[in-house]
């Protein structure tokens, strides 16, 4: 067919979650570019916060009842990386929105899409489809999906939806691993807090190897997969290409920032113990554990590779932290 050898073209593209780290990411990079970029928010974006270009449209709050027909006027392409976010210990408020936004409000999205024309979905899911840790070798994009929690299965559901409601030459799955950038919440930007407080780490001991992936370069990747003729109807992994430990990665913030790794090396299994008895289980886990991504097939059939390196990607992500000398 000719869409096997022909890139797809768009002109105007709608960016669902344009405020958070990803949709802004991709909208900027979009911008960039010459492309015309459609911004979905829910409510008004202060003007501060607006990315020069982006003609916003109110949706109000994703699910069964959004609206979607003026974001998709004369659409031609939809990158969907509005979600309602992991967090380590989700309430039943927590399992019920991940439900309505991530699959219901992904099947109304990509159902119009379709009754619109989009000619191409984007939609980005999270590695944790693939599971929470890699024990045998890294993960790979044709893995069998292993979600281990709410928020992983409703990723999953939310992929299923698309499937469902899309022709395969519509439909385009990335899952990123840990997404990092100015203006990050969560793990990451804990991590680099603790950090920048100066005081000793007990995470010397760790031996795991983690791959992360910078705004930046996930927003390069998905602005390809707009227009690739063989992005279509598969899924694709995301990272810096770089794998790192917890110690490299403290040390790696530490230099950015311009203090000294502070590393001290407690018993893997004490720190496990000790994070069960804080509540805090899930994320020592993240911690210890090795969770990396095999990119080869992104690199090799889409002719990608991260234009960022991980250095560079967290000087970035970590101006606001650095100490001045």
């Amino acid at each position: 067919m000719a869409s096997d050898y022909l890139p797809f073209r768009p002109k105007r593209v709608l960016v669902t979650g344009v405020t958070g780290l990803v949709g802004r990411g991709v909208a900027k990079t979009l911008v960039g570019g010459g492309t015309e970029v459609v911004g979905a928010c829910r409510t008004t974006v202060r003007p501060e916060a607006r990315v020069l270009g982006v003609r916003y449209v109110e949706v109000g709050e994703i699910g069964l009842e959004t609206r979607w027909d003026d974001a998709l006027r004369d659409v031609d392409a939809v990158v969907h990386a509005a979600a309602h976010a992991h967090v380590m210990s989700p309430s039943a408020r927590d399992h019920a929105a991940y439900h309505r936004v991530n699959v219901a409000g992904t099947r109304v999205l990509a159902r119009a899409a379709e009754a619109h024309g989009v000619g191409r979905f984007v939609f980005v899911s999270s590695i944790k489809v693939n599971g929470e840790a890699t024990l045998r070798g890294p993960f790979t994009s044709d893995d069998h999906p292993a979600p281990r929690d709410a928020f992983a299965r409703c990723k999953l559901a939310g992929e299923e939806a698309i499937r469902d409601s899309l022709s395969r030459s519509q439909w385009v799955i990335v899952r990123p691993p840990l997404v990092y950038g100015a203006g990050m919440r969560g793990n990451f930007a804990r991590m680099a807090h603790l950090v920048s407080t100066g005081l000793p780490l007990p995470f010397g001991a760790i031996d795991n190897r983690r791959s992360l992936v910078g705004v930046d370069n996930l927003s390069d990747l998905i602005a390809l997969l707009i227009s690739h003729p063989r992005a279509v109807g598969r899924v694709w992994l995301a990272s810096d290409g770089e794998d790192v430990s917890t110690p490299e990665l403290v040390s790696a913030i530490a230099n950015v920032i311009g203090l000294p790794a502070r590393l001290w090396s407690a018993p893997v299994w004490l720190l496990r113990v000790l994070g069960a008895v804080a509540g805090r289980h899930s994320e020592m886990r993240r911690l210890t554990e090795s969770l990396y991504l095999d990119i080869d097939q992104t690199r090799d059939m889409l002719g990608w590779k991260p234009k960022i390196a991980l250095r560079d990607g967290l000087a970035r992500a970590l101006e606001g932290y650095r100490v001045s000398v």
